[in-house]
């Protein structure tokens, strides 16, 4: 059973899809970097420095006995569902863009005039038919 599972794990889709799988996880810390870090803060000043990760109704306020919370406030998070829309939206265009780019190359090595084929030889019955021809011509 060892045997079997090494294997399996070994086997190069199951690798390619862990390498795919680590790549791809790196790949949304830097597009949700981006978002929050770079396209969010023109936005929310666009908006009236609003941020959109703040974004909430509160529907029941907490309730606290001096410092201490006593029954957290219960809200709704609007403003977070705002955010992860905008990443997955950022994330679907830049694997689109790349999906495209990656495209266009195959295209490109498609459509490259491939070099012609040199002709086939002669077969048996063409060689002999040209000997034969060759042999009446001198005659």
């Amino acid at each position: 059973m060892l045997k079997e599972f090494k294997e399996f794990a070994m086997r190069g889709n199951v690798v390619d899809m862990a390498v795919g799988v680590v790549i791809g996880g790196a790949f949304g810390k830097i597009v949700t970097s981006l978002v929050n870090d770079v396209i969010m803060p023109p936005i929310g000043l666009l908006l009236g420095n609003a941020n959109f990760s703040d974004l909430k109704w509160v529907m029941q306020e907490a309730v606290m006995d001096g410092e201490t919370v006593v029954t957290p406030a219960v809200s709704l998070n609007y403003g977070n569902f705002i955010q992860v829309i905008i990443d997955f939206l950022l994330i679907a265009l830049a694997i689109f863009f790349l999906v495209k780019a990656i495209n266009a190359l195959n295209r490109k090595k498609e459509e490259a005039p491939a070099a012609p084929a040199p002709d086939p030889e002669p077969t048996k019955e063409e060689k002999l038919l040209t000997e034969i021809r060759d042999l009446l011509a001198k005659k």
